[in-house]
């Protein structure tokens, strides 16, 4: 582990870079890559360095809300406006001159169906006791088994079968 090197990192700079890269979405992985480190030394220093570590998941924090409202207005679905400009022609109030600008033709309000499989994915992290796939039963009691040959030896039984 190269010694002394993760002092830069502590700075308020230092502390600023790695939010800003974990904020961004990059992983530990190309955030070591960045620092100039191998991601083991990172974890080290997360273990040993509350700032790092508080910092990084601070950044993280922000990317994750951005993907959960992502996912979240997928699955709920969306709608918005869809705008066609073209080139058209205005007179400029202050000097009378003609500009060339783009002028607004038409608006149209789409939707965007709730998307199923954004849905079954909230649904499985966010309740997984309702919806994940795999269901644990629980089962008390006893059963009973009605066995009328369980006292009978081998012998017994195969003569069972060739009577048969």
């Amino acid at each position: 582990m190269a010694k002394g090197k993760y002092h830069e990192w502590l700075t308020p700079e230092g502390l600023a870079l790695l939010e800003g890269w974990a904020r961004d979405g990059l992983t530990d992985e190309q955030i070591a890559d960045n620092m100039g480190i191998k991601r083991p030394t990172l974890y080290e220093w997360k273990k040993r360095h509350p700032d790092i570590s508080d910092t990084l998941k601070k950044g993280k924090e922000v990317i994750d809300r951005h993907v959960e409202n992502a996912l979240l207005k997928r699955a709920l679905g969306y709608r918005y406006d869809e705008v066609t400009r073209e080139p058209g022609t205005v007179e400029d109030e202050e000097t009378g001159e003609l500009k060339q600008v783009m002028v607004e033709t038409k608006r149209v309000t789409k939707e965007v169906q709730g998307d199923t499989t954004a849905q079954i994915f909230w649904l499985k992290n966010r309740k997984p006791e309702q919806w994940r796939d795999k269901q644990d039963v629980q089962h008390s009691g006893s059963v009973n088994v009605n066995n009328p040959y369980k006292d009978l030896t081998t012998d017994e039984l195969r003569k069972l079968i060739r009577d048969d």
